[in-house]
Parts: structure tokens; C-alpha cells; sequence
């Protein structure tokens, strides 16, 4: 079934390659589109497009497809081009007449964009209790490792002295910064299109602040143009959130990878969380921390695509927008599931002790002895100076490992800092 057939078949090529699998894909907006429809029932009653009665029987009948849809039961059969057309030759099977009225001052374009943002909302909500829980286990791991000092490397060569504190910490407040455009981005899709129709709106009418208050958009998207044109706009901002989080967690899959390494070993994780070799048997390899730098790299390339496909489109409508759905639903989804096991494999970390008296950290408190010197009165740069030609002439010594006080650093890291700016972002 078609929402657009007029009795004209359409070429069975054309039609598998124009759907595509938009069935598959709808299965993840099922819940909003019904949703959005309740409202829209309601509303046309609302303002004598349908008797009470009318909307009533409606709303029980999609009542019962989002009782389906919540037991995983809801399905669009092949017959169907996609969810809209599912749900309407339901309430026409099931009502009759009164089904056929459901579409009464809407259109699939509308009917999308506001399945969509429905979806976008909650998924992101959802994506903010997955980054809630990483941020609360990093900084648990901060608390407890505060204190084991850690190498820090600039140029992968040794620089100066970290710690694990700093380390997980850092991870830990870099995903308040991702909160911040998450939270932008759910004003951006917290948008009611619904009443745009296919872009110019109706003659009908329509109440569309009923609609919004009804589905539980905070505001309207009121020019019915500027609806259409968020088409396209709300995905490249949600999967550039997306992307900005996937940032933040391949970086940290990295470090991970590298401190696993023999040539580091800065940590390691149970034999459970690793791999083998098929002919090297010592091999314990970090696999899921490489499978998540790639599929986190993978979710940064999307916001890309989308711009690739929607840059020059001229106002109104245009089928290329089809082609956003699936990615931009793949984005969300599978951030939902890197989180999930990032956090898993991370809490599992073993910090291991950091032999500073190597030789190969032979020169990683080379600024806490120039700082020493500063400190005893000597200018800045003598003091450098001076303690490069102890570098160059092999005879440099490290002291004592200086302690570093200021807000931020080795020996106060601001846990309880971070925690309350994180806490602020979360409630934004």
C-alpha cells in the first residue's frame, strides 16, 4: 500500500530501488509516528474535523499498535512502502470510513519530521544516561588512581609527570563538553513540525499548538517552509553531536590501545575483555577498544554524508532526504551501544604500577627541576638552560617529583569540580 497511488502502477524496478528499506528502518519511529498520530486525531476533533466519537475510535486503535509496538510485535509487512501506510490501512481495516480521515491536513512530510524528532529526542536522552554512567565510573577511577603517577607524553615522546587521576578525568570532563551540544541539539529537534503538511501548510483550520502541547514539544516550528527546510538540518545536528561524543571516546580507545601495549603497559584488563593470536600464543589483544576507535570513527564520517546530500537542495521537498533516515538512526544507535560497552570494558581497567626510575623516564622531571631552580631564585630561562646542559651531557638527576598544586594538576585534579559542572550540563 501506497498513502500517494492513484491507480497508476508503478515500474516494479523503480519501486525497490525509490522505497528502499524504509520498512526496516521505520520499525525505529513506529512509536512516535503513532504517537504524533493520537495527537493529530485528537486536535482534528479539536476543531470539528472529526466527531468525538471519530477521534476516539482512532485513538483506541492506535492505542493498541503502541501496545504491539512497546511487546516488539508491531510489524510492516512487505506489502507496505513504509510505517505511514502501515498504520493508516490499519485504522482503515479496522474503522473503515473513519480510518480513511486520519491523513485529514497532514502529509508524509510532515508525518516524518515529526516521527523523527520524537525519535531524536528520547534518543538522546536516552545516549545522556549512557554518558552519565561512563562519566560516573571515570571519575570513580580518577578518585582511585589520583595518586599513581602516570608518564605524560607531547610528540609521543616522554614530556612531563601525569597520573592516572588526570587521566581519567580528563576523559571524564572532556564529556561535559559533549553534553553541552547534546543539549543544543535537543532544542533543536524539541521543534513541533506537525501542521507544515508537505511544506506550505493547510486550508484546514488546524490547531498546531494543540499538537505541540500535546505531543510534548516544547515549542512550534512555525513558518510551515522552515519546517520542511529542518529536514535534513536536525539530522546533520543530531549525528554532529553524535560525532562529537564518538570524538571524544575514539581518542580515549587510543590511549587505551597504546598503554595495553608492551611498550607502554600502563594498563591491562582481564583475559575475558581480550583476544588471541591464531598462531602467536601469547597474544592478548585490546580488540574491543580498536573495534570502538573504528566504529567511533565510523559515526564522525556521518555528519559529512549528510551535508554531502542535502547542501544544495533548494527549498520544499526532495526525495534525496530519504536517504538521511537510515544513517542518522544507525548514528544514534549505535552510539547507544558503544557507550554501553565502553563503560562495560573500562571499569574492568587494571592500573598498573609505573616504574619511574626507567631509564627511559630518565628525563620526565626535567620542568620540575628548572622549576626548583626558578624557585630558589634563578631566572627562567638560566634555569632551562642550565638544566639542558645537564640533558645534553648526560649528568641530569631527578629529584624529588615537585608537588603541583594549582587547580587542575597532578595533586589537585578538582574531582569534586568536574563532578558539579558535569551535574550543571546534565540538568541543562
Amino acid at each position: 500500500m501506497k498513502l500517494w497511488e492513484k491507480g497508476i502502477p508503478t515500474d516494479q524496478k523503480i519501486e525497490a530501488f525509490t522505497v528502499g528499506n524504509d520498512r526496516e528502518i521505520d520499525v525505529h519511529i513506529a512509536k512516535y509516528d503513532l504517537l504524533a498520530s493520537k495527537a493529530h486525531a485528537q486536535m482534528l476533533a479539536s476543531v470539528g474535523l472529526l466527531t468525538i466519537a471519530e477521534s476516539d475510535q482512532l485513538c483506541t486503535e492506535l492505542d493498541k499498535m503502541l501496545e504491539l509496538e512497546a511487546k516488539g510485535a508491531f510489524v510492516i509487512e512487505e506489502d507496505f512502502e513504509d510505517v505511514h501506510s502501515k498504520i493508516e490501512s490499519d485504522l482503515v481495516k479496522a474503522l473503515g470510513d473513519t480510518g480513511k480521515k486520519i491523513h485529514t491536513a497532514r502529509s508524509r512530510n510532515d508525518q516524518v519530521l515529526v516521527a523523527l524528532n520524537l525519535y531524536f529526542k528520547e534518543a538522546l536522552s536516552e545516549i545522556k544516561k549512557g554518558i552519565e554512567k561512563l562519566f560516573n565510573t571515570l571519575l570513580n577511577l580518577a578518585e582511585t588512581h589520583k595518586g599513581s603517577l602516570l608518564p605524560g607524553y607531547t610528540h609521543l615522546q616522554v614530556a612531563m609527570p601525569s597520573s592516572f587521576g588526570l587521566w581519567f578525568s580528563a576523559y571524564a570532563e572532556l564529556l561535559i563538553d559533549d553534553l553541552y551540544l547534546l543539549n543544543a541539539t535537543h532544542k533543536v529537534v524539541d521543534q513541533n513540525p506537525l501542521g507544515s503538511a508537505a511544506g506550505y501548510g493547510s486550508s484546514f483550520p488546524i490547531d498546531r499548538e494543540f499538537t505541540t502541547k500535546a505531543i510534548g514539544f516544547s515549542d512550534l516550528k512555525y513558518n510551515v517552509i522552515a519546517a520542511q527546510l529542518s529536514r535534513g538540518k536536525s539530522e546533520r545536528t543530531v549525528t554532529q553531536a553524535v560525532a562529537n561524543v564518538a570524538n571524544t571516546l575514539s581518542r580515549f580507545a587510543m590511549d587505551v590501545c597504546l598503554y595495553c601495549s608492551q611498550n607502554f603497559g600502563f594498563v591491562k584488563f582481564p583475559d575475558a575483555l581480550t583476544t588471541g593470536s591464531s598462531i602467536m600464543p601469547h597474544k592478548k589483544n585490546p580488540d574491543v577498544f580498536e573495534l570502538l576507535r573504528g566504529k567511533c570513527n565510523q559515526l564522525q564520517a556521518i555528519p559529512q554524508e549528510m551535508i554531502m546530500i542535502t547542501n544544495n537542495l533548494p527549498s520544499g521537498y526532495h526525495r534525496d532526504y530519504q536517504l538521511l533516515k537510515e544513517n542518522a538512526i544507525k548514528s544514534v544507535e549505535d552510539l547507544k551501544v558503544v557507550l554501553d560497552i565502553f563503560e562495560f570494558s573500562i571499569a574492568q581497567v587494571q592500573v598498573q604500577d609505573v616504574h619511574l626510575d626507567d631509564e627511559k623516564y630518565q628525563h620526565l622531571f626535567t620542568v620540575d627541576a628548572i622549576n626548583d631552580l626558578v624557585t630558589a631564585g634563578v631566572p627562567f630561562r638560566e634555569a632551562y638552560k642550565q638544566i639542558g646542559e645537564q640533558v645534553e651531557n648526560n649528568t641530569f638527576e631527578a629529584g624529588n617529583t615537585k608537588e603541583h598544586s594549582h587547580l587542575g594538576s597532578i595533586h589537585n585534579p578538582g574531582l569534586d569540580h568536574i563532578k558539579e559542572k558535569f551535574e550543571k550540563a546534565l540538568d541543562m
